[in-house]
Order: structure tokens, then sequence, then C-alpha cells
């Protein structure tokens, strides 16, 4: 009969080891499967808004054909996708992103007007992107600087 003050106590200890069980579950769980799986959405979609916005902003920046064409406009990119530097460069008139993971690079065609001679340069994510417009009315140059 000493034994009875002893239920209670190992009673508990056995509901707080069930609860400790069921959360440690639960974290390992998210950590290997939802939260990898969210984070890798997110990445993506932060890699496709960039190259759209960036390329939003590179076809606006071209001046109207009655104006003289000398722009420079500083371009914000984000730091990071995914916690990995990445690079913005054109080829063929198409804005290309590379990333080191291949699946979150991309390419998105500029729609430039036709009095765009030449779009060449690049950025990396790492360093301070300028865009700059250089020509006369009819032939331009766009140069990611």
């Amino acid at each position: 009969m000493t034994d009875r003050g002893l239920v209670p106590v190992v009673g508990k200890t056995l509901e707080a080891l069930l609860v400790l069980l069921y959360v440690a579950s639960l974290v390992a769980t998210l950590h290997g499967g939802v939260v990898p799986d969210y984070r890798t959405a997110a990445a993506a979609e932060v890699s496709d808004r960039t190259l759209a916005t960036t390329a939003a902003r590179i076809e606006a920046s071209v001046p109207p054909p009655s104006s003289g064409a000398a722009v420079s406009r500083r371009v914000d990119l984000p730091a990071a996708i995914d916690g990995a530097v990445y690079r913005l460069r054109v080829e063929n008139r198409t804005l290309v992103l590379d990333h080191p993971d291949p699946t979150l690079s991309g390419r998105l065609r500029l729609s430039l007007p036709r009095r765009v001679a030449t779009v060449e340069g690049s950025w990396s994510s790492d360093e301070r992107a300028t865009l700059r417009i250089r020509g006369d009315g009819s032939r331009l140059r766009v140069i990611l600087a």
C-alpha cells in the first residue's frame, strides 16, 4: 500500500513523454516534408517574379522615339533566391536567370521596339544593377551593367 503515492507521478511522467513524443514526431514530419516543399515553392515563385519584374522594367525603360536616348536607372534585385546568388543575363533579346539550382533558372523573351539594336550585359544579384540605354532616336543599345 505504500506504492499508491508513486502512481500519480508515474502517470504524469508517462503523459509528458507521450506529449513529447507526439511533438517530436510532428516536428520531424514537418521538417522532412512540408517545410522543404514550401521553401522550394516559394523560391520558384520568387525566381519567376524576379524574371518577370526585371523584364518589365527593362521594357518600360526604353524612351519614346522623339526623346534623347540617355537613360540610366538602378534596378533592385533580391539579393538571393533560396539562399543562393544568381545571375541575370541577356541572350538573343531573351532575359535569362541563371541559378545554381536548375529548377529555379528561367528565360523570358523581351518585348522591345525594333529600334533597339542590341541588348547586352549581365547582372549578379550580389552586385549593384544598373540599366543603361544609349543611342540616338533611331538606334538604341540596352546595357545591363
